[in-house]
């Protein structure tokens, strides 16, 4: 017998605290969003994707990339970072960058780029706008997630329903998140697995 929560009421708490860091901006979509992937004991970690040509580095800490006035659909992503054993991990680095809704990176500056880091309950969220999709890739989110001490994933979400996911050869369906729509905003969840036990 051990104090560690199970999968389950994990899961349970997880719905719940999704669906609460969505209530703060009432023009964001608001649904419940189930965890994906699931997390079991001895899984296998989230995919490891390339990083690509826009990362840089010393982004400010902030869980805000969407501005007043920003071009583009408004989406909230949501989520858990987890060990193997579905762990909840505090603390740990997540560092977001991502095009604009008309498939272009601020290269020059940090606008849609940010970090944070995991609450006590190894929960984050990102409130952005949804990616544009352009030559050769369909739209994704690229993320560095890192718990402490540990190694550095490097990766890239994805969103269902993209006529360009079929042709992008670094999409893959395990980077997938959940999404709900409402209004005209998108609400995205996925849970991190990291290589740590």
């Amino acid at each position: 017998m051990t104090d560690m929560p199970t999968r389950r009421v994990i899961l349970a708490v997880g719905t719940l605290a999704a669906t609460s860091l969505l209530r703060p901006h009432r023009s964001f979509a608001q649904a419940p969003l189930v965890a994906t992937p699931e997390c079991h004991d001895g899984d296998p970690v989230t995919l490891h994707e390339t990083e690509g040509p826009f990362f840089k580095p010393a982004s400010a800490q902030r869980t805000e990339l969407f501005e007043a006035g920003m071009p583009g659909r408004p989406m909230e992503l949501v989520g858990f970072v987890f060990s193997r054993h579905c762990k909840p991990l505090s603390g740990a680095l997540l560092d977001f960058w991502q095009a604009d809704d008309n498939g272009e990176y601020d290269n020059s500056g940090f606008r849609l780029r940010g970090h944070q880091f995991t609450d006590t309950q190894g929960r984050f969220r990102l409130r952005s706008i949804v990616p544009g999709a352009y030559e050769g890739r369909t739209r994704h989110v690229h993320v560095k997630v890192q718990a402490p001490g540990a190694r550095l994933l490097t990766t890239q979400l994805y969103f269902p329903g993209e006529r360009k996911n079929r042709s992008d050869g670094l999409f893959r369906r395990e980077l997938l998140t959940r999404t709900a729509e409402r209004s005209g905003s998108l609400a995205a969840r996925f849970d991190f697995v990291l290589d740590v036990a």
